[in-house]
């Protein structure tokens, strides 16, 4: 009866309950609730069912009401206590009585109770007498003070669990007073499932801006795969749309509000495909900050204790978070996300290649119209930081082939082309005995026209990265006029293939080497070669497994593959291959 009922579910799940017969049990009553979170039963009391889930109800309300308070008088507070949860039990219509007698008129609240006793006489105060569940010897609030099986009780926070009762009770009644269930009882699934699914619910239904995106993940709260996985708290998984909870930690509703949009937002705004090149989990911790803060000044939920955040990153973005820690790695790799610590929060994992639906396209829509709505409606406040962000994300970036062609050209400017008749071109099937000029570039033009390529060919290269550079640039320099360019391949030691026309660069290439990676020899053939023009650029093929390399001034780019990183920072620009 107690647990079926959703006013008590929360509080019963909770307390540890006793029938230990050779513990100090109250002898002629039914039971009492002690400071460690116990309730004790008397094995040896007879009574009714409805009189036992009064008495029990009674006990929990002790923990629900924080009535284990240190007194001057503690018997005269156990009978306040008493009398206000009788009353309180009472108006719900709960049990039965298990006690002679009707309760005193003017029950208000407990402290005022209290002071009403203390002022009374040992006569009137017997009209009060009689409503504890232990009986009349002791009272039924127990400090106790030696045991220790129980410790952790103590740190929970009854009034919050009470208050999620009184939440569920009147759901409860509402779907009574609509015809939706029959009776008052405790919805076990809704239970069960803790806060977690009522927060999903809540953003569906009340929180626009991440309502389609709670919409679209599936919750798991498995503990024994959150153990599995080593998740403390919480994590996600974008590319699977799971988001995991760990049951077993213990969050308020207010605080697993705060952790689900934590989550969906790392997701939604591609946190995990952002990273490239960076150290993922101070990436993580990066983008844990600017969430948090966003959050916090957003009010949604309650922020966990421990979890990240700092004012001095406020109105900072994740990539500029970022540059500030990489440089002290030893503090913040000591950091824990709400998966843990030295584990990020944000798992990885490829898009399920037969999904109908595009991750990048799916996110940006629906954070875009959730925006639209929120604002709309007027939800609540959004920091301008997230504002821009999701703004941004409606841009989708520039492929790394359209951004290497822009670098062509700003490097190559295009040629004016004249017409000539020194070279007359095809003659008009409609006028076959009328010349008419060609058009030709001048040779002057041409000269010093054009660049170098220093390409790792080491044994960690792919054939595939090499395959992608090198079409790239043979259809970037065919398009561009630029007639030959000058190649290197550099391994344990530098080879020079001379100039090459595109089309050879494309094809017919047999690339050298497959040593070590030493690029900076390339480097200096090209800058000591006579034949080589001092303001041609030059361009670096390489996977970032390489030693450093040094350039005098000298316009130049890399080019890398997705998630590789440089051994030192280059003043070039650099270009991922995707």
């Amino acid at each position: 009866m107690v647990e079926t009922h959703p006013l008590f579910y929360a509080l019963w799940h909770n307390v540890y309950v006793r029938r230990d017969e050779y513990y100090k049990y109250p002898t002629d009553g039914l039971c009492l609730a002690t400071s460690d979170g116990c309730i004790i039963c008397n094995p040896k009391r007879r009574a009714e069912p409805e009189q036992w889930a009064r008495a029990l109800a009674h006990c929990l309300l002790h923990f629900g009401m924080e009535h284990f308070k240190d007194k001057e008088h503690p018997a005269l507070w156990n009978m306040a206590c008493d009398l206000v949860i009788e009353k309180f039990l009472s108006d719900l219509k709960f049990g039965a009585f298990w006690y002679d007698g009707a309760l005193p008129a003017g029950i208000n609240d407990e402290e005022r109770l209290y002071q009403r006793l203390l002022n009374m006489n040992l006569k009137d105060k017997s009209e009060y007498a009689g409503f504890s569940t232990a009986g009349d010897k002791i009272p039924d609030i127990l400090y106790e003070n030696e045991s220790q099986s129980h410790w952790y009780r103590k740190t929970l926070q009854w009034h919050k669990l009470f208050a999620a009762g009184l939440s569920a009770a009147v759901r409860s009644a509402v779907r009574v007073a609509s015809g939706e269930q029959m009776s008052l009882t405790a919805d076990p699934n809704e239970s069960s499932r803790s806060a977690a699914h009522r927060a999903k619910q809540w953003f569906i239904s009340s929180y626009p801006l991440l309502g389609a995106i709670a919409a679209n993940f599936k919750l798991i709260e498995d503990y024994q795969i959150c153990q599995r996985m080593q998740i403390t708290i919480a994590a996600v998984s974008p590319a699977l749309s799971e988001i995991y909870i760990n049951s077993s930690y213990r969050l308020d509703d207010e605080e697993i509000r705060f952790v689900m949009a934590h989550e969906f937002l790392h997701a939604a705004l591609r946190h995990d495909a952002r990273h490239e090149w960076r150290d993922a989990f101070l990436w993580n911790v990066a983008c844990d900050y600017v969430i948090n803060q966003w959050l916090t000044e957003m009010g949604v939920g309650e922020r966990p204790a421990g979890s990240l955040y700092d004012e001095q990153f406020k109105g900072l973005s994740a990539e500029a978070i970022y540059d500030r820690i990489v440089t002290d790695m030893r503090v913040y790799r000591k950091l824990a996300t709400l998966r843990g610590i030295g584990l990020g929060d944000i798992l990885p994992g490829e898009q399920n290649p037969s999904s109908d639906v595009d991750l990048d396209a799916f996110y940006r829509r629906a954070l875009a119209q959730g925006l639209s709505y929120h604002q709309e409606q007027r939800r609540g406040y959004l920091p301008e930081g997230l504002i821009e962000e999701i703004r941004a994300l409606s841009h989708p970036p520039i492929p790394w082939d359209v951004e290497l062609a822009r670098w062509f050209d700003d490097q190559f400017v295009p040629i004016e082309k004249t017409r000539s008749y020194a070279r007359p071109s095809r003659r008009q099937s409609s006028s076959p005995d009328i010349p008419r000029p060609n058009w030709t570039i001048s040779q002057a033009a041409m000269d010093g026209r054009t660049f170098g390529v220093v390409l790792d060919t080491s044994g960690s290269m792919e054939r595939g990265l090499l395959a992608a550079a090198l079409g790239a640039i043979a259809s970037y320099s065919a398009a561009r006029d630029v007639p030959a360019a000058r190649v290197v391949f550099c391994d344990a030691d530098a080879y020079d293939a001379g100039y090459m026309k595109p089309e050879d660069i494309a094809g017919t290439v047999k690339v050298k080497g497959r040593g070590g990676t030493i690029l900076q020899p390339g480097v200096d053939l090209l800058d000591s070669a006579e034949d080589f023009p001092d303001d041609a650029p030059i361009l670096i093929i390489t996977d970032g497994y390489c030693d450093k390399v040094a350039l005098r001034g000298r316009e130049h780019a890399f080019l890398v593959p997705q998630g590789a990183t440089l051994p030192f920072v280059p003043k070039g620009k650099v270009f991922r291959m995707r």
